[in-house]
């Protein structure tokens, strides 16, 4: 891994939990996270969200998701995918690109299930770029390849997996709760 995609991915990690998120965030007005003074790491566990999986056959799995929500690129910077997607280790993870208007980009890098979740009043684009992507709808599954995309309106129930490593992107509103109302 290239040093400078290490102190990327150490900006994403949970340093130090103990201060108030806006005070180690320095959030700008505009939603994007930027390192305070004193140069702890821009992300903490409001951003961080670690959920396990839901199987309706067993209890609780040890599967967590990591998913941040913090905006890691701004207007007019360059956002190499690939480079993250190269440099993620994690078996589910979910980052925040960039904001555009009243949505934002993620990119995952994916293998195995999330749990079964809807969005009330938010609809989720799924984009993937490599590897095979599976939604299961309640009354069937769409099946993604790579260059692939589909909507999933709000108000419908629904699970992402993938059986493989998958890169994907996601648009979806900025205020969106990733593991569903």
């Amino acid at each position: 891994m290239s040093r400078e995609v290490e102190a990327s991915l150490d900006t994403l990690a949970c340093k130090d939990k103990s201060r108030d998120s806006s005070t180690s965030l320095g959030m700008t007005n505009d939603g994007y996270a930027t390192p305070n003074p004193e140069g702890d790491a821009v992300a903490c566990d409001l951003l961080c969200i670690q959920v396990p999986i839901m199987d309706s056959n067993q209890s609780l799995q040890a599967f967590p998701y990591k998913t941040y929500l913090n905006i890691l690129h701004g207007p007019l910077e360059l956002i190499d995918v690939q480079k993250l997607a190269d440099a993620c280790t994690d078996k589910w993870y979910n980052q925040t690109l960039c904001k555009v208007n009243d949505s934002v980009v993620r990119m995952a890098v994916v293998q195995g299930e999330y749990h079964w979740h809807e969005h009330k009043d938010i609809d989720e684009f799924f984009f993937v770029l490599d590897g095979h992507f599976l939604i299961d709808l309640e009354d069937r599954v769409v099946d993604l390849a790579p260059r692939q995309g589909f909507v999933v309106p709000k108000g419908v129930r629904h699970r992402t997996r993938a059986p493989e490593r998958a890169v994907i992107l996601m648009v979806e509103r900025a205020d969106i709760v990733p593991t569903g109302d």
